[in-house]
């Protein structure tokens, strides 16, 4: 992927991810000639998200999000999925950090059990 804005979300999202999870394990999945670097995917006791990059948006999607508690209201994309929720993030979105580091304690928490 070019630096853009769309590296600078990214590593955004991804700080916050370590920083709400510490011991949380990134991994890179998905490699394909189209996406050499892959999706970069985060697992504590399972799977919590993917982070997946697109030309108008970035995509992080929560393996369970259907069964987590939103009550920032982050959650914008892929409502209807039975077990998924997604957070889409376009160029000029703001992402409310502490309600998305919440997000994914909640995640890695139910992972846990």
């Amino acid at each position: 992927m070019a630096a853009d804005w769309r590296t600078t979300i990214v590593n955004t999202v991804r700080n916050l991810i370590i920083d709400a999870v510490p011991d949380v394990v990134e991994e890179a999945k998905w490699r394909k000639a189209s996406n050499p670097d892959g999706v970069p995917t985060f697992s504590h006791s399972g799977l919590i998200c993917t982070v997946e990059t697109y030309k108008d948006k970035i995509k992080v999607t929560f393996a369970k999000g259907a069964s987590l508690a939103d009550p920032a209201g982050l959650f914008n994309a892929s409502l209807d999925a039975g077990t998924r929720r997604a957070i889409d993030i376009r160029e000029d979105d703001t992402l409310d950090h502490a309600a998305f580091t919440e997000l994914i304690r909640s995640a890695a928490a139910a992972n846990e059990g």
